[in-house]
């Protein structure tokens, strides 16, 4: 009974059973049957009574039982599965293997350069965030064909060694390492744990290698790598570079820029992304496409024709409204930006949001600070979730916002609705993030 109301709820994300919770189940069910079913018939009446506190934490027990029992089966299961993928990659002698990293734009980097490599390359990527073990694993044995001449794989990390052990899965003979922020300071604890397992993508390289860095972000340009091999270096602010971006100009259509190489060279970029950060993910792919000889006239053309990365900073319709989509996973330097290219459309400007998490222990300080940042740059601010965006409300009354235009609302369903019933097809929506439903209280 509880399944089937469970299956009837409307989730932001949907329930998806994979194999492992299917196996995981399984045992549940053995479980049940070889400890609670033997119970529940030979036990007498008062038997019950007395085993009614034992009912009471039995399937917290049980859950903790199978995850014993199973962990071993698991680990072998994952364990083999990443030796298959591994002796493929063995075969591949000549497969050029490109790492991309970061605690935010990897995926967006990932998208843009393999967008950029297939003028001239066949290449394949981790799809959507198949950036952990299990996920490169299956895009490996499922996905890299004896055609492909290029794997580009994202690699997440949430904790320490996860980088490490990445790359030295995949070995990648290029890096690239896209920015350095506060993300997942829960489980990293600090800052120089996530900047020292970061950079492992550059360190893990061959000395024969090429490592692509953004210079702009403090905590990669003040690193002390400890590999010889070559490194290209590129930004917007930062002088001392190999590409950098200037004379970026924002439209509700796009971005026009101008790359100047270490040479002096200018060639004149246009792309249908927005952003700053869009820019330096876009320089990074023109570096290491400049590396791997494509020339200035396909760069330009593959820029121009790159596709927006879904859910961010995407511009679309929805609902009849010009939407700017970012609701994958913000973080402080993502909002920043966002807010930056709400400022410059026509019209009223609104934002969406149920604001940043995983944040550690300056996570309201970073929200507060956001909701600061929104003064003179939306009109109109909808806050998903009542206890989860009170730091937003907090700097968002101390930046002097008018709170009259202020509305916290329980759901994305009740936010649509709101704007469904107030705003005008003239108007621009910014939806910052998109958190799961139990985040939104």
């Amino acid at each position: 009974l509880l399944w089937k109301l469970e299956k009837r709820k409307q989730y932001i994300k949907p329930l998806n059973l994979t194999n492992r919770v299917r196996r995981q189940m399984l045992i549940m069910l053995l479980l049940f049957i070889l400890i609670v079913l033997p119970m529940m018939l030979w036990l007498p009446m008062r038997g019950w009574l007395i085993m009614i506190p034992v009912f009471y934490w039995l399937p917290w027990l049980l859950i903790v039982l199978m995850a014993i029992i199973t962990e071993p089966i698991e680990s072998f299961v994952k364990n083999y599965y990443i030796y298959l993928a591994k002796r493929i990659l063995r075969k591949r002698d000549n497969l050029i293997k490109i790492g991309i990293t970061g605690s935010y734009g990897k995926t967006s980097s990932k998208n843009i350069l393999n967008d950029i490599l297939t003028n001239q390359f066949y290449s394949l990527m981790t799809p959507a965030s198949y950036n952990t073990p299990m996920g490169i694993t299956i895009t490996i044995r499922t996905m890299l064909k004896p055609i492909h001449q290029v794997f580009i794989c994202e690699m997440g990390a949430d904790k320490v060694g996860e980088i490490d052990m990445l790359t030295k899965f995949v070995r990648p003979q290029f890096g690239i390492v896209t920015s350095i922020g506060p993300q997942h300071l829960n489980t990293f604890k600090t800052l120089d744990n996530i900047i020292n397992e970061k950079m492992k993508m550059i360190e893990n390289l061959p000395i024969s290698g090429v490592g692509v860095l953004n210079r702009d972000n403090e905590h990669i340009r003040n690193y002390r790598i400890k590999n010889k091999c070559q490194i290209l270096w590129y930004g917007i602010e930062s002088v001392d570079v190999d590409y950098r971006a200037v004379n970026i100009r924002y439209s509700p259509k796009g971005t026009d820029f101008d790359v100047i190489t270490r040479e002096q060279v200018t060639i004149p970029f246009e792309t249908k992304m927005l952003g700053e950060h869009s820019v330096l993910n876009i320089l990074a792919a023109i570096a290491l496409g400049k590396h791997l000889g494509i020339d200035w006239d396909r760069l330009q053309k593959a820029v121009a024709s790159t596709r927006q990365v879904e859910h961010r900073l995407e511009v679309k319709k929805m609902y009849g409204f010009t939407v700017i989509d970012n609701a994958f996973n913000s973080n402080p330097v993502s909002a920043k930006n966002s807010l930056h290219i709400l400022s410059l459309m026509p019209n009223k400007r609104i934002i969406m949001t149920p604001g940043m998490i995983e944040l550690g222990e300056k996570q309201d300080d970073y929200n507060r600070a956001f909701g600061a940042m929104m003064k003179d740059k939306a009109d109109v601010v909808l806050l998903i979730g009542k206890n989860q965006t009170l730091p937003i409300v907090e700097g968002l009354k101390e930046s002097g916002f008018d709170m009259e235009h202020v509305f916290v609302l329980s759901s994305v369903k009740e936010a649509f609705a709101w704007l469904a019933s107030n705003a005008s097809k003239e108007d621009t929506v910014l939806i910052e993030n998109d958190l799961p439903d139990a985040f939104s209280r």
